[in-house]
């Protein structure tokens, strides 16, 4: 146990010093100078401090005050020295965070016996200290497997999607990482990146629902087909939604909002502008872009290029500018060599798992509409 003792008084800091360390356990550093005291603090962590209340620098109660806001020493008990009896003087102490005081008064064995109830009482906070950051520990540790556990989920349940909505070539891990790209080029927190990257892959979930003859389809869809198709949205929602996880809940937002257009032309329910909530705008243009740049049974890889050229054309109509913008720059970084988001162990492991049966690459080949590319 480290305890600090203040005070101008030589003789009454060796007398302090002499009786504090009596217990075995106890190491006092004593100081004369109370600026010297607040700079070893910062240095140190101490258990207990005793300072003298009448000091020429720095009196007693300002030293208290300023100690309490030192890192690390918010709860320790502190105790201030003085003759004085005036209850104003003791209250100004209490409310800068004295916790108890020590008569000069006092008779040699009184101020033992009250030091020594100090050190078990800076003991007992002490071991609760340290028990309470083992539970956080413990807590954290649990935490952070709960919520690997849930990342592994979605991830699974969004492989097996690709497995049903065949020749996808590993569509939904790439959507996360474009996701991530444009929700760190907006500045969201980091949280909330790595919320997005992780519910994005289960924007598709609703696909589970539409029949294979009209999924697979190697050719384009008919207006009762489409109709169909874009049942998925709300069902997916559906799927997702009232999920006691943040992060189910989010994939249940992006699932039932990442066919809206910013126009307000989309679907299921033509919300429009900032009303689609940011994650299904983020989502979308990175599902679009996506989907344009790999080959499907029914389509054609674009190149990049012309990927991007409409993306931009869509700028404002399908598309929330700002969002696009971030993408726009984001991929750019990318093309110019800045390290794209990673995966996440769990995306990595399941790429792993089945890297022999995907390209992850996307294949260029002829042109089509913006419609007809994304189902």
């Amino acid at each position: 146990m480290l305890a600090m003792i203040v005070d101008d008084s030589r003789s009454s800091l060796l007398h302090l010093q002499q009786l504090t360390e009596r217990d075995s356990d106890v190491h006092a550093m004593a100081f004369l100078d109370p600026e010297a005291a607040l700079d070893a603090a910062k240095q140190h962590r101490f258990d207990m401090v005793i300072v003298d209340h009448i000091m020429p620098k720095v009196d007693g109660i300002t030293f208290i005050r300023r100690m309490r806001a030192t890192d690390g020493h918010g709860q320790i008990p502190m105790v201030m020295l003085t003759a004085t009896s005036d209850d104003a003087v003791r209250l100004a102490a209490l409310e800068a965070g004295a916790t108890d005081f020590l008569s000069k008064s006092q008779s040699p064995v009184e101020l033992k016996v009250r030091l020594r109830n100090l050190i078990r009482l800076s003991d007992a906070l002490r071991k609760l200290d340290d028990h309470v950051a083992e539970q956080a520990r413990e807590i954290d540790k649990a935490t952070r497997a709960l919520l690997a556990r849930e990342e592994e989920m979605v991830f699974r349940l969004s492989k097996a999607l690709e497995y049903r909505d065949n020749d996808t070539n590993d569509h939904t891990f790439r959507v996360a990482k474009f996701s991530r790209m444009i929700a760190e080029r907006l500045q969201l927190s980091r949280q909330e990146c790595e919320s997005i990257y992780l519910a994005s892959p289960l924007h598709d979930i609703g696909k589970v629902a539409i029949p294979d003859g009209i999924l697979l389809k190697p050719g384009r869809l008919d207006d009762d087909e489409r109709a169909i198709v874009e049942t998925h949205a709300e069902i997916g929602e559906r799927i997702l939604r009232d999920s006691a996880s943040d992060l189910i809940k989010l994939a249940a937002e992006i699932a039932g909002s990442h066919h809206e257009r910013w126009d307000g032309t989309g679907y299921p329910r033509g919300l429009s502008g900032e009303v689609i909530p940011l994650a299904a705008r983020i989502v979308a243009i990175a599902d679009v872009f996506d989907a344009l740049t790999t080959e499907r049974p029914y389509k054609k890889a674009l190149p990049v290029a012309s990927a991007l050229a409409i993306l931009e054309a869509e700028r404002g109509s399908h598309f929330d500018p700002t969002c696009l913008d971030a993408f726009l720059s984001g991929y750019a970084g990318m093309a110019e060599g800045d390290a794209p988001a990673g995966r996440s162990d769990a995306a990595s492991r399941l790429a792993g798992e089945d890297a022999q049966e995907r390209s992850l690459t996307p294949l260029e080949g002829g042109a089509a509409s913006l419609e007809a590319d994304v189902k």
